[in-house]
């Protein structure tokens, strides 16, 4: 009798090893799957970095810096940005955009490759938003809802423009007289910038910078190590 219940506890255990034994080789299997999802950021936050020249034009007063930060929560159909600007000049008006490349390097200096004027060195630029600076305040605040973690991109047939990642945030001056005080010549129409609706555009203002290893821009969270410049989408 002792040995016949014996040998039930002992079936009743060997099943229940098999159990456990094929739930961890199954966990195997699934867990690197799983892995890869949980390796995708949900939410990231970064500064943006001010065009030196610039920023007196952009500053509320001399003993405050302007300050630009982002926060981009991925979602499941779109992602949403919130772009909090604060210390700026009142009643100052800027067009954002995302971009190819910043002209910073990840250390925040500028990049010596980088060309002063805009003649395409941003790559692919594509328009988010408007920012107004309210004439009684010194702060901003933008929130817009996209595609914008990892997939951003744009292409064109025509132009032989293959699919094209913009993952830099930047902001452009409205108005180029807003710069002017700053150096911008914003008398001469052929410097206009086209970074806003009637591509008149000033300098840029502030923007991001890319990330040491990788350099790439912050809105790509998951590089890709096999394909150096490119990320999981």
């Amino acid at each position: 009798m002792r040995r016949s219940k014996f040998t039930q506890y002992w079936k009743y255990l060997e099943s229940g090893t098999i159990i456990f034994a094929l739930a961890s080789v199954l966990g195997a299997v699934v867990s690197p799957v799983a892995a890869s999802a949980q390796d995708k950021k949900d939410e990231i936050t970064f500064d943006l970095v001010p065009n030196t020249p610039f920023i007196d034009c952009l500053r509320k007063s001399s003993y405050e810096e302007p300050r630009a930060r982002a926060t981009v929560i991925r979602g499941k159909l779109n992602d949403t940005l919130v772009l909090d600007l604060d210390g700026f000049k009142p009643g100052l008006a800027f067009d954002l955009f995302t971009v190819q490349r910043s002209p910073f390097l990840s250390d925040k200096t500028p990049d010596p490759n980088f060309k002063n004027v805009f003649k395409g060195s941003f790559g692919l630029a594509w328009y988010q938003s408007d920012i107004e600076i309210g004439k009684r305040s010194d702060d901003g605040h933008v929130r817009i809802k996209t595609i914008l973690l990892d997939q951003i991109f744009g292409f064109d047939p025509d132009a032989s423009l293959p699919p094209t990642n913009t993952f830099h945030l930047g902001f452009w001056f409205n108005n180029p007289q807003d710069a002017a005080a700053c150096g911008f010549p914003a008398d001469d129409p052929t410097k206009f910038t086209p970074f806003n609706g009637e591509h008149k555009a000033g300098p840029f203002a502030m923007i991001s910078v890319p990330d040491q290893k990788t350099q790439l821009g912050p809105l790509c969270t998951d590089p890709d190590p096999e394909h150096p410049g490119s990320c999981n989408p």
